[in-house]
């Protein structure tokens, strides 16, 4: 790994972090994903990011997990893209629409919809509330 680290790895290093890094030249980065885990302050960190509460237990569990998926970034980060187009969509198609129409035969009128209801008012279903007032 150069000097330059993953975006996940930067986005990791913010000011807000409990110890300084600011002065970190790749080596900590390095160190971590050579041993496929990173520390319970990254860890810990990531979680306040997302406001979880992880126990003990759950933080060794996600270090490898997590360290893992650095891994990937990285390779990702390593292949060349230059001169391939981006894309929305890759096989080629386009929706289909049909135009909205209305099959009149298919319809019911409002006396037939409202045939079988248990309760009607003025030619709408009644039915108990199911929201509560504040």
């Amino acid at each position: 790994m150069t000097m330059r680290k993953n975006w996940a790895w930067q986005f990791l290093m913010k000011k807000d972090l409990s110890r300084s890094l600011e002065n970190d030249t790749g080596a900590e980065y390095n160190s971590y994903m050579s041993k496929g885990t990173l520390s319970k302050e990254i860890i810990e960190h990531i979680a306040k990011l997302a406001k979880l509460n992880l126990s003990a237990t759950q933080i060794e569990k996600f270090q490898p997990q997590l360290a893992s998926v650095f891994g990937y970034i990285s390779k990702i980060q390593t292949l060349k893209t230059n001169g391939v187009m981006e894309t929305s969509q890759v096989t080629g198609l386009e929706n289909v629409m049909r135009d909205d129409m209305v099959d009149e035969k298919r319809m019911l009128s409002q006396d037939e919809a409202l045939r079988n209801a248990k309760r009607t008012h003025n030619g709408f279903f009644v039915v108990d509330a199911v929201l509560k007032e504040f």
